[in-house]
C-alpha cells in the first residue's frame, strides 16, 4: 500500500504547498486551518476491490491517509469498529435503520483513539519525543495511550472539571497530568504558552492535519459497512444521517471529508445530512447556527458534559455550517437533564453503557425523531464512543496529577490577566519539577521531602535503595536525586557510578545527604559524581532548599534575605538542629496580630516552648499594624481575617513602607486561597495552614525567618 497524498491546502486562502503532514501554517496567510489534498482518480481505480484482502482496521485506507503506512509498534488495531444496529430504538420510535457506530471497542474506548495513532505515528516519524497537549478527557486518554506506545512523553492539560477517573487514566499511561483551574480554551492558552516556554512539540488537534484525516476513516466503514448490510450489489452506500455530539467538532469534519472523497471518486452517490448536537450549556455552534452567523460566539461552559465544553469552536463552525446548510442538515442544543435520562435510556433498553457525550448525541437523535426531523425511512448512523476506564488510585499514589489555579477568589473568575497567567505558568513550572529522594530511613526521606514542600511546590518521589531508585529515575527522569550513601541492594556509590555511565541519566544532578564518614578515596569519587555532599550531622534547612533551588536553576531566594549570597560548596557540614533560638541577651521582637484568642495563645506558647521572644499580641488589623510601626519587630506573625483591615491589607502596607518591607512576615491562617492568591503571597511572606499548624513546622519557619 502507498500513499496518493499529492498537497496540502489552506482551507482559508486556499493556497496549495507540498504534501507535509507536519505543516502547521499556511505559507502564504498563516492560517493553521490546512487539509491534505489526494490524487483521488488514481485511488478511483483501486478502491474498492483492492480492499477486499486488507486488514480490518482504519489503515486499510491508506491511499487516503497522509502516511505511507503504519507503525507496527504504534498501532493497537485501531479502527473498523462494529456497526450495530438498534433494533429495540427502531421498534420505540417506529423506525427502522438507526445504526451506531461503536467507537467504545477501540484501544481506550473513544473514536480519539483514530486521531492519537494517527498524530503519533506522525510525531515518531518526525522525531518528536514530547508533545503537549489540551484536552477535555477522551483524547488525553488516547493520545497518553499512544504516546505510552511511541515512547513519547506526553505533558497533558486538563481542566478541573475533567472527571477523576479520566485523569488516572491518562497517568496510568505515564502522561505527565496538569489540572488548570479554568475554562478549556483558557487550558489550551496556557498549554500552548507551555509548550512554546519549553520548546516542547504543541498537538492542534482539529487544525493539524492527521486529527481530520483519521476521522474520515470513519465514514469510509461507515459507508462500506452500510453496503454491505443494505445492497446486493457490493457498491457502498453513505446514510441518510450521520449524528455525533460535538465539543471542538473534528469527528464530524472528518466524516464529512470522508464522504466527500468517497462521493467525488463515484464510491457512494450522495452525501449524508449532519446532525450536530452540543450540550445546552456550552452550545456556541448551535446557537450561531440558529441566528444565521457565519462565525460563533465564544460562550463560558455551563454544562456537566464536561468533555463537550469547547466555549470557542473557530472555524471548526465555519466549516460544519457550511456542511449543513449544503443539504438540509442541522444543529441541536441538548439540556443535560434530557442527557442522563437518554445515558439510562440506552442502558436499559439497548444494553449500551455509554459516557454522557455520547448520550447528548442519543438525546438528539430522539428529539429529531420525534419532531420528524428525520424521515421514517431514513438511515441514520449515530456515533458512539466511550466507556470511562477506571484506573485504580492506589496503582498511582498521590502525584500523578499537577494543579494549575487560573482563577481568583471572586466566584471563580477566569483570571484573564498576563500577570495571572506568568504567575501559573511559573506555579507550573515548580510543579513539574520532580526530585527523587534515595534513603533506607523512611524518618529522613519524609524529613527532606517536608522540608522541600514547605517552601516549594516540587514533586517528591521516594526510594527505599538504590536498586529501587534507580528503577524511579529511568521510569520518571527527576530533575534532581537526593541521596543516602548507606542503603540496602545497591549503596549510593554504586547508584551514582551507574547514573553517570548512562547516557539517559548522566545529565541528572545527585545530592548526596549522608552521615557516612568519608574516606579520602570516598570524597574524590563524590566530587567526580556528585553536585555536591552534605552531611547528616545536621540540617540548617534554608542552605539546603537554598542549594537545591539554585541546583536546578530557579535562583530565585525563598524570602527576602533569606540565604542571600550564599554559595553551595562541594562539601559542607550541617547542624542536626535548627538555628538556635534567640538567647535572652538577644531576644528576638515578634509582634501576632490575630483576633482569636485561642490562636494567640497558641502562637505565644510555641514561641516560648521554643527560647526567649519579645511578643507583642494585636487582635486587628490596624492595631496589629501600629505595633508593627512603634516596636519595628524582627518578625511578625499574621493572621489573614481580621476586623478594621484584613491581612493582606496589612501585609502590603508594610511591603510599601521602606521602614518595615524587610521585616519577614509569617502568615497562620485558616482562609482557602486560590492558587493565584497564594503565589502572591509566597512572594512576599511564609505560608503556614491552621488546620494543619505542626510546631516543628512552624518553629523552622521561624527560625529561618530570623536568620
Amino acid at each position: 500500500m502507498s500513499s496518493f497524498f499529492a498537497h496540502v491546502a489552506c482551507l482559508e486562502c486556499g493556497f496549495e504547498m507540498p504534501a507535509d503532514i507536519n505543516l502547521s501554517t499556511c505559507q502564504q496567510c498563516g492560517s493553521q486551518w490546512l487539509d491534505a489534498r489526494y490524487d483521488y482518480e488514481s485511488v478511483g481505480r483501486v478502491w474498492p476491490s483492492a480492499l477486499a484482502k486488507r486488514d480490518h482496521s482504519l489503515w486499510r485506507y491508506a491511499e487516503l491517509l497522509p502516511l505511507p503506512e503504519m507503525d507496527a509498534e504504534v498501532t493497537m488495531g485501531e479502527g473498523f469498529t462494529s456497526l450495530t444496529r438498534l433494533y429495540t430504538y427502531e421498534r420505540l420510535y417506529h423506525h427502522n435503520h438507526l445504526y451506531i457506530k461503536d467507537e467504545r471497542q477501540g484501544p481506550t474506548s473513544s473514536f480519539k483513539d483514530r486521531q492519537a495513532a494517527l498524530s503519533v505515528m506522525a510525531m515518531k516519524r518526525a522525531g518528536i519525543g514530547e508533545c503537549v497537549l489540551a484536552s477535555t478527557g477522551n483524547a488525553g486518554a488516547a493520545y497518553a495511550a499512544y504516546c505510552a506506545r511511541a515512547g513519547i512523553k506526553l505533558w497533558l492539560f486538563l481542566t478541573s472539571l475533567v472527571s477523576s477517573e479520566k485523569m488516572r487514566e491518562a497517568a496510568l499511561y505515564g502522561a505527565e497530568v496538569v489540572k488548570v483551574s479554568g475554562t478549556y480554551d483558557e487550558t489550551k492558552h496556557v498549554a500552548a504558552e507551555f509548550a512554546r516556554r519549553k520548546g516542547i512539540h504543541l498537538d492542534r488537534g482539529a487544525k493539524a492535519i492527521p486529527g481530520k484525516e483519521s476521522m474520515k476513516t470513519l465514514a469510509f466503514e461507515i459507508a462500506e459497512q452500510l453496503g454491505l448490510k443494505m445492497r446486493d450489489d457490493g457498491r457502498w452506500q453513505s446514510p441518510d444521517w450521520y449524528i455525533q455530539a460535538v465539543s471542538g467538532g473534528i469527528g464530524p469534519l472528518g466524516v464529512w471529508k470522508g464522504f466527500e472523497e468517497l462521493h467525488r471518486m463515484g464510491l457512494v452517490d450522495r452525501m449524508p445530512r449532519l446532525g450536530i448536537i452540543q450540550a445546552a450549556g456550552c452550545a456556541p455552534m448551535v446557537q450561531a447556527f440558529n441566528a444565521g452567523h457565519e462565525q460563533a460566539a465564544p460562550v463560558i461552559p455551563r454544562t456537566l458534559i464536561t468533555v463537550l465544553a469547547t466555549g470557542d469552536p473557530g472555524y471548526s463552525y465555519v466549516s460544519l455550517r457550511q456542511a449543513c446548510l449544503s443539504n438540509g442538515g442541522t444543529m441541536r442544543a441538548i439540556e443535560d437533564g434530557q442527557t442522563f435520562e437518554a445515558m439510562r435510556r440506552l442502558a436499559s433498553k439497548t444494553g449500551l453503557s455509554v459516557e454522557p457525550a455520547t448520550a447528548v448525541a442519543f438525546a438528539g437523535l430522539e428529539q429529531m425523531l420525534q419532531d420528524g426531523t428525520i424521515a421514517p425511512d431514513e438511515v441514520v448512523v449515530v456515533n458512539c464512543s466511550g466507556h470511562t476506564f477506571t484506573a485504580e488510585s492506589h496503582i498511582l499514589g498521590d502525584q500523578y496529577v499537577h494543579d494549575l489555579q487560573l482563577t481568583t477568589g471572586d466566584d471563580a473568575q477566569p483570571a484573564h490577566a498576563s500577570e495571572g497567567l506568568d504567575s501559573a505558568i511559573r506555579i507550573l513550572d515548580e510543579q513539574v519539577t520532580s526530585i527523587l529522594v534515595v534513603d533506607d530511613n523512611p524518618s529522613d526521606r519524609r524529613l527532606i521531602r517536608k522540608l522541600l514542600q514547605r517552601y516549594k511546590r516540587y514533586r517528591i518521589h521516594e526510594a527505599a535503595s538504590g536498586r529501587e531508585a534507580l528503577s524511579l529515575i529511568r521510569d520518571h527522569q527527576p530533575d534532581l536525586v537526593i541521596s543516602d550513601l548507606t542503603m540496602p541492594e545497591m549503596d549510593g556509590f554504586t547508584l551514582l557510578e551507574t547514573l553517570r555511565n548512562d547516557p539517559a541519566t548522566a545529565h541528572i544532578p545527585v545530592v548526596v545527604v549522608s552521615a557516612k564518614a568519608l574516606t579520602e578515596a570516598d570524597a574524590r569519587f563524590l566530587n567526580q559524581y556528585s553536585s555536591s555532599v552534605w552531611s547528616k550531622a545536621g540540617f540548617d534547612t534554608s542552605a539546603l532548599v537554598e542549594h537545591i533551588v539554585a541546583a536546578l536553576g530557579d535562583a530565585a531566594p525563598l524570602y527576602p534575605g533569606d540565604g542571600a549570597g550564599l554559595q553551595p560548596q562541594p562539601f559542607r557540614t550541617l547542624r542536626t538542629a535548627p538555628a538556635a533560638a534567640p538567647t535572652t541577651e538577644t531576644r528576638a521582637r515578634v509582634v501576632v496580630i490575630d483576633d482569636s484568642p485561642g490562636d494567640l495563645r497558641l502562637v505565644r506558647r510555641l514561641l516560648e516552648s521554643d527560647g526567649h521572644y519579645e511578643i507583642i499580641e494585636a487582635a486587628s488589623g490596624r492595631a496589629g499594624l501600629k505595633a508593627v510601626h512603634e516596636h519595628h519587630p524582627d518578625l511578625v506573625v499574621l493572621d489573614l481575617t481580621l476586623p478594621e483591615m484584613d491581612g493582606t491589607e496589612v501585609l502590603q502596607a508594610m511591603r510599601g513602607d521602606p521602614h518595615l518591607r524587610d521585616i519577614p512576615v509569617i502568615i497562620i491562617s485558616a482562609r482557602q486561597l486560590s492558587g493565584a492568591e497564594r503565589a502572591r503571597m509566597e512572594e512576599q511572606a511564609a505560608i503556614i495552614e491552621k488546620a494543619t499548624l505542626d510546631r516543628r513546622a512552624f518553629l523552622y519557619v521561624v527560625h529561618n525567618a530570623l536568620r
